[in-house]
C-alpha cells in the first residue's frame, strides 16, 4: 500500500455512488486528496449554472465530511493549481473523470502530458455518460448522426453496472489549506435572483437519489404520455443533478431497466438522447457554435435584436412562450415541450438565430449542458443533425391548447393572466433585474407577430435557401 497521496480532481462528478474514479482510488488504499478547482470552466459559464455549481460543491463537501474526508478548494488555471498542490502534499498521481466538450478535452490533454513529463501519474476515467462517446459506432466504424440507430446500438451493447459508493476514503496525514467557497461569489451574477432559484433547486447526491426513487415509484408508468403536459409533475427533474454529477447516469439506467412498460423505456431513451448529444459533440465539436449543416450559414436569420430582447424578458404576448421563459428565470429549468415551443418561436416566428437563444439558455438554466443545449437548439431550428424539418413550425397557440388546455401552466408563471397570481408568477418580478422595469400590475402585452404570417415568412425564407 503506497503512502503517496493521490489527488482526485472533481469536476462534474460530485457524488460518491456510481463513481468509477473514486471507487478505483479507494481500492488503492492510498491517502486521497479530493480537490475542486474553479478555473475558466466554472467562472466563465452562465450566471444560473455558476450559482448552481457552487451549491453542488458545498453539498458535496459536506458529503465528503461524512466520510471522514474533505474537499480542498482552489481557484485558478487547473494545471498550475494541480502542479502546486502535488508539490505541496507530495502527491504521486492526479485522477479525474473525463468530459467531452472541446475546452475540457484540450485542457485535460495538456494537463495529462505535463503531469507525466514531471513524473506524476495522470489518469482519467469514464463516468459522465452511459457509454464513452467513441464506443458507439456504425458498422463502418463511423460516428452516428441519427438518434434511432444510436439508441439501438447503445441498448444492444448494454450499460455497465453502477458501482456502489466506497465504504471508506483514506485521509492524508495532513490536509493542505483550502479556499473559502463563499469568497468565490459564484452566485454574484444572479444578484437578487439567487434566493429565488434556491427555492426550486434540488441539490446534492442524497436529494438526487430521492428524486429518482420518487419518480420511478409514482410517475414513470405514465411518463411517455404525460411528459408533454407542462402543468403535470410528470418528469424526473434529474437533468439538474446529472449536470453536476450528483447522480450517475448508469445508476439511473439500471434503476429503470427492470421496470416494464413504455414509460420506463421512453425514460431510458431520454438518457440515451443525452449520450447522443455528447457523442456528436465529441466527434463534431462545431455543433456548439456553428450550423451543423453548412447550407444554413446562408439562411436569413437575424442576429440579436429588439424582438429577441422582448423574447428574453417573457413579453412576446404568446402566453406559453412567455410562461416558459419566466419558468426558466424563476426555477432555472424549463419543461422540455415548452423548450421546443420557445425555441421554435424565436428561430422561426421571430427569424432570430438559434445562437441567440442558446446563449440565453446557457445564462439562465441550472441544468445547462453544452451538448444538450446545442443539440436541442439546432434540432428545433432545423440546422442540426437528425433535426426536425424546417417546415415544422410549432404554433404556440395550438400547442397551448393541446398540452395546456386549461391554461394551468400559463397562469402559474404569468401574473398578468390571473386575478390572484401565485408565488411562481410573482417570483419572476422578484428575480428579474430592476432595470427591466417590470410590474405584475401592468397589462399583458399584445402579440409581437401574427402566428400565421410569421410561419409563412419563415417558410418563404426556407424556400429561398433551398433555391441557392
Amino acid at each position: 500500500m503506497s503512502q503517496t497521496p493521490l489527488i482526485l480532481w472533481f469536476r462534474r462528478d460530485l457524488r460518491l455512488d456510481d463513481h468509477p474514479m473514486l471507487s478505483a482510488a479507494a481500492a488503492t488504499r492510498r491517502p486521497l486528496l479530493p480537490v475542486f478547482i474553479a478555473d475558466r470552466s466554472v467562472t466563465e459559464i452562465g450566471a444560473a449554472a455558476r450559482w448552481r455549481w457552487g451549491e453542488a460543491v458545498e453539498s458535496f463537501a459536506e458529503r465528503l465530511k461524512g466520510q471522514g474526508s474533505r474537499l480542498i478548494l482552489r481557484k485558478g488555471a487547473a494545471l498550475p493549481v494541480l502542479l502546486s498542490l502535488a508539490e505541496e502534499v507530495g502527491a504521486g498521481a492526479v485522477w479525474w473523470t473525463r468530459l467531452y466538450d472541446p475546452f475540457s478535452r484540450e485542457r485535460d490533454a495538456d494537463i495529462k502530458e505535463t503531469l507525466k513529463s514531471k513524473g506524476l501519474e495522470a489518469r482519467s476515467f469514464h463516468g459522465h455518460t452511459l457509454a464513452e462517446p467513441w464506443e458507439i459506432a456504425t458498422g463502418q466504424g463511423d460516428p452516428y448522426k441519427v438518434y434511432t440507430p444510436f439508441w439501438k446500438a447503445l441498448s444492444a451493447r448494454g450499460v455497465d453496472e453502477a458501482l456502489p459508493a466506497p465504504k471508506a476514503l483514506r485521509a492524508p496525514g495532513t490536509w493542505p489549506g483550502s479556499e473559502d467557497l463563499a469568497a468565490w461569489k459564484l452566485g454574484a451574477a444572479m444578484n437578487r435572483g439567487a434566493p429565488v432559484l434556491a427555492r426550486y433547486a434540488v441539490v446534492g447526491e442524497e436529494a438526487a437519489r430521492k428524486r429518482l426513487d420518487s419518480f420511478l415509484k409514482s410517475k414513470v408508468e405514465g411518463y411517455r404520455e404525460d411528459r408533454d403536459f407542462p402543468a403535470l409533475e410528470a418528469v424526473s427533474g434529474l437533468s439538474e443533478n446529472l449536470t453536476y454529477g450528483e447522480i450517475g447516469p448508469r445508476r439511473i439506467w439500471h434503476a429503470a431497466l427492470p421496470l416494464a412498460g413504455d414509460g420506463a423505456t421512453h425514460f431510458r431513451k431520454e438518457l440515451v438522447w443525452r449520450d447522443f448529444a455528447h457523442h456528436l459533440m465529441l466527434h463534431f465539436p462545431h455543433l456548439l457554435d456553428a450550423n451543423w449543416r453548412p447550407e444554413w450559414d446562408d439562411f436569413a436569420w437575424k442576429t440579436d435584436n429588439a424582438d429577441a430582447e422582448r423574447w428574453r424578458r417573457g413579453l412576446t404576448g404568446e402566453p406559453i412562450v412567455d410562461a416558459g421563459l419566466r419558468q426558466m428565470f424563476v426555477t432555472g429549468t424549463m419543461h422540455n415541450r415548452v423548450r421546443m415551443i420557445v425555441a421554435s418561436y424565436l428561430t422561426k416566428h421571430l427569424m432570430t438565430h438559434w445562437k441567440v437563444g442558446l446563449d440565453w439558455f446557457a445564462d439562465c438554466l441550472t441544468d445547462w449542458d453544452p451538448a444538450s443545449n446545442a443539440m436541442g437548439w439546432q434540432w428545433v431550428a432545423g440546422s442540426g443533425p437528425d433535426a426536425a424539418p424546417y417546415f415544422r413550425v410549432f404554433n404556440p397557440g395550438t400547442q397551448a391548447e393541446k398540452f395546456d388546455g386549461k391554461g394551468t401552466y400559463r397562469k402559474t408563471f404569468i401574473a398578468e393572466l390571473s386575478r390572484k397570481p401565485g408565488p411562481e408568477a410573482l417570483a419572476y418580478f422578484e428575480a428579474v433585474p430592476r432595470s427591466w422595469g417590470l410590474d405584475p400590475s401592468k397589462a399583458y402585452p399584445e402579440r409581437m407577430v401574427d402566428l400565421a404570417q410569421g410561419r409563412e415568412r419563415a417558410l418563404a425564407a426556407y424556400a429561398a435557401l433551398k433555391k441557392t
